[in-house]
């Protein structure tokens, strides 16, 4: 190598991506490197040029130029250019001119596509200057919330009390008020004794737990005692398997104590075992957590439960305000916000269909009541309406069933709308028939929605792609889940026209990377953070969780997902999830400072309002939107009529 190329090897080698390259791929790249030198005011790369180069930015700036002349964005010293058109093969879609005069380094297209091939972490990084700043802004905007930090093992303080299913209720009753117990686990006997109790919604999909050869077959608490020995009579012979709960759920002591906290309220349980990998080693009480977080927000799940009527749901609106306030300034994240508002969100909805059912009588045939939007995707806040629809089973008859699940549909939208969850402007409700259909009705519809994509018709549609079961017989929404996952991934049409839909909303950025605000009406020069912001970076999320098969709901489980089959790179998965991390927490910020002063909540935020270190991260969030929206379109391109 002479001096001018180990100069460039050594500049380069600090500086990232080239940083993460070894020292014969810094060679490689020092040895194919051009340079070029620009006069203030001209052409670097011309639109509609074929970009055969990588440009690094050695000294100088450079401006990118639209169409009509005006400025796009604007790089300086150590920045890079023109990858995104050299991975599509389009020629530039736009001018870049020197501002001032510049050195640029020329990679050859050949060379940085081989970099991408074999180094993992050179591809990871190309975009490493704007995900680092915005790893940093979601680090610093959530704290350590114990919730988040504590361990649900932490809170075992004994072993726990096991009794076999054939022990009589007065020996277990016995043995628990001898260790202040109020549960004890109950194993299987040797030939196999003990029954399976009901057990739906989140524990019916969780781990059964075991210990070794032993095979838990429930638990027995305080209130089945009440229940179901002293109201029903029993005698103290009766053997625990008869009366205890089965398909029980647990989670592992290493697992956090939030996780722990949210499937006891989801399950409407209060005692979890605590398990090491298959052993039981303790129980969590609900008591436990309450003693460990005397305060927390999550318990108005809770009183929801216990309330008898729509006025007395409609009297939790300030506690719900209240526990939203007090995570937001508690600095939890927004992935525990949104699930615990969606678990709050589903109280509601659960609750109420039971003081239907109460005022209309049982249903004539099974049903269940979906919950859609953010509320499946566990990625609720404070201002949202309500999105619900009725799955009815198919023996179900119109003519001699609608009016009794036309008026239980009223009933559930009508007290939403009283407890804080407006009406869907879009008429998104079970109240609507359209959404209130047999299972086979919404199996032809999703059925159609895929294999006869058309993009206007899916842009009114795509919510029901974020769908869950809260009430009734959820196992119809799961089914619907499964046709979903495994028809989408081979219809390419449909993932083509979700592109193009998920491309509509762009992200409010200009000139200089400055923010597009909102022109006029009650929130002139504001941006919206959920229109332009989660809803797309959602949108993008969905289609590549769909081409993966996958069946969460969760976005942040939908990237693990994307990411794990392949459609997504690490990088550019940490990307979005620090994006839609951070834009979210804003968001809720946003909401939870209206709801402490009263005023109306909404998503619209003035950016002005920020600080600078704030301002700039929601740009590299925003830009990271961006570019997954411009990857969408080159990955999932629409299929032309007669094109196979």
């Amino acid at each position: 190598m002479n001096i001018e190329q180990i100069e460039i090897r050594e500049h380069l080698r600090a500086r990232e991506p080239f940083s993460f390259l070894d020292d014969a791929e810094l060679e490689q790249v020092s040895r194919s490197i051009e340079i070029s030198y620009f006069q203030a005011g001209s052409t670097v790369v011309a639109r509609g040029a074929s970009l055969e180069h990588l440009h690094y930015i050695r000294s100088g700036s450079v401006e990118v130029m639209g169409r009509a002349g005006e400025l796009q964005n604007r790089m300086g010293e150590g920045q890079i250019f023109g990858q995104l058109g050299i991975l599509s093969g389009r020629p530039a879609r736009y001018e870049a001119r020197a501002e001032e005069d510049t050195l640029i380094y020329f990679v050859p297209a050949a060379v940085f596509e081989s970099l991408l091939d074999s180094n993992a972490d050179f591809a990871d990084h190309v975009e490493i200057e704007e995900r680092q700043r915005l790893r940093q802004a979601v680090e610093r905007g959530t704290g350590k919330h114990p919730l988040l930090t504590l361990k649900a093992g932490r809170l075992v303080r004994t072993a726990p009390l096991m009794i076999s299913a054939s022990t009589p209720v007065q020996e277990a009753a016995r043995r628990m008020n001898e260790q202040h117990s109020s549960a004890v686990l109950v194993y299987r006997d040797s030939h196999g004794e003990g029954r399976e109790e009901q057990g739906g919604g989140a524990a019916a999909k969780a781990h059964k737990p075991g210990q070794g050869g032993i095979q838990l077959a429930g638990i027995l608490t305080d209130s089945d005692f009440r229940r179901r020995v002293v109201a029903g009579g029993l005698g103290g012979s009766t053997p625990v398997g008869e009366i205890m709960t089965g398909d029980i759920v647990g989670i592992q002591a290493d697992q956090y104590l939030f996780e722990a906290l949210l499937l006891m309220l989801r399950s409407d349980i209060h005692h979890l075992p605590v398990l090491d990998h298959q052993r039981p080693v303790g129980v969590l009480d609900l008591a436990d957590v309450v003693h460990n977080e005397t305060q927390n927000s999550l318990f108005v799940v809770r009183n929801i439960m216990q309330r008898n009527s729509v006025d007395e749901l409609e009297e939790m609106r300030p506690s719900v305000a209240a526990s939203f306030v007090r995570m937001v300034s508690e600095d939890a994240n927004s992935r525990m916000i949104g699930a615990a508002m969606a678990t709050i969100g589903r109280s509601f909805k659960q609750r109420l269909a039971e003081l239907a059912e109460q005022q209309l009588g049982p249903p004539p045939v099974p049903y269940c009541l979906v919950a859609l939007g953010s509320m499946a995707r566990d990625e609720q806040l404070l201002y949202t309406d309500q999105d619900n629809a009725l799955i009815l089973d198919d023996s179900y008859d119109a003519g001699l069933h609608d009016d009794y699940f036309s008026r239980l549909a009223k009933f559930v939208c009508d007290g939403l709308h009283r407890a804080g969850y407006p009406y869907c402007t879009g008429d998104v409700m079970a109240t609507n028939p359209q959404w209130r259909q047999p299972l086979s009705v919404w199996k032809q519809n999703f059925e159609q929605w895929i294999s006869e994509p058309d993009a206007r018709r899916l842009l009114h549609s795509s919510i029901f792609f974020d769908l869950d079961g809260v009430y009734g017989m959820t196992s119809m929404a799961d089914e619907l889940k499964a046709l979903v996952s495994e028809q989408a991934a081979a219809h390419p049409a449909f993932l083509g026209c979700l592109a193009i839909n998920a491309r509509r909303r762009t992200p409010p950025l200009g000139f200089f990377r400055d923010f597009v605000l909102e022109r006029s009406g009650k929130h002139a020069n504001s941006i919206n953070l959920k229109r332009r912001g989660t809803a797309p970076l959602v949108d993008v999320i969905r289609i590549h969780a769909l081409a993966a098969s996958s069946q969460s709901q969760n976005s942040f489980q939908r990237l693990d997902d994307a990411v794990a089959a392949g459609f997504l790179t690490a990088g550019m998965g940490a990307n979005l999830r620090d994006a839609l991390e951070f834009i979210s927490i804003v968001r809720a910020r946003l909401q939870a400072h209206d709801a402490e002063r009263g005023g109306a909540v909404n998503n619209n935020i003035d950016p002005e309002t920020l600080s600078a270190f704030e301002r700039r991260s929601l740009k590299d969030a925003f830009r990271v939107l961006a570019n997954a929206q411009k990857f969408i379109r080159f990955r999932y391109r629409p299929v032309r009529r007669g094109q196979p």
